[in-house]
């Protein structure tokens, strides 16, 4: 009996079948799919980028790619929530960065590196891999954890950072290369979690 046997029972099917008729195009199943994911995937884009709009772009980018992709989809290195999260998470990320960089009040870095540890993402994002990653961020001292958002999530050049926060360049990029090493060592500690593309 195929997926199509299910089609009465479609919103108690398990994530994986419900992937399964995504990927052959069977309406219901693809509606049934996107309406238990939508507020999980938008949460996750909106956390990162914060615009309402975006974000609804970034959520159908996301389902679009998990339907040309859903038989590259593979178990054991994680849930199906946890890949299509991180197929939005990677496409916003990506959105981030291609966007120019505003100037950012040195407060609003603060929440974003709370973005990192506090928001629906988190909640999103629960595997331990990405839950590792985030701990290792809010660990990392304040200047340091700044440095690596500047370079990391808005593209910030060392000499960027060094003008921003008014220290020499050698100092950010001291912070930058610390920041990663600190994130390096935690995370390349014993019990990794699992990577999902």
């Amino acid at each position: 009996m195929g997926v199509q046997g299910f089609r009465f029972s479609g919103g108690r099917l398990p994530d994986e079948a419900l992937l399964s008729g995504l990927a052959t195009g069977d309406p219901e199943l693809t509606v049934t799919f996107v309406r238990r994911f939508q507020h999980t995937v938008f949460g996750v884009a909106i956390a990162i980028i914060g615009d309402p709009q975006l974000a609804e772009d970034i959520a159908q980018q996301t389902f679009e790619r998990a339907w040309r992709h859903a038989q590259m989809y593979d178990s054991r290195r994680g849930s199906v929530t946890t890949w299509l999260t991180a197929i939005a998470h990677n496409l916003a990320i990506d959105a981030v960065r291609s966007r120019r960089p505003e100037p950012v009040a040195p407060e609003d870095l603060d929440a974003l590196l709370g973005v990192v540890s506090e928001t629906p993402e988190q909640h999103a994002l629960a595997d331990e891999a990405s839950s590792r990653l985030r701990a290792a961020v809010a660990k990392l001292p304040r200047e340091q954890g700044r440095a690596l958002v500047m370079a990391g999530i808005y593209g910030m050049t060392g000499q960027q950072i060094a003008d921003w926060e008014k220290i020499p360049l050698g100092t950010a990029k001291t912070r930058i290369r610390t920041a990663m090493g600190k994130l390096r060592t935690t995370l390349d500690s014993p019990k990794r979690g699992n990577h999902v593309q």
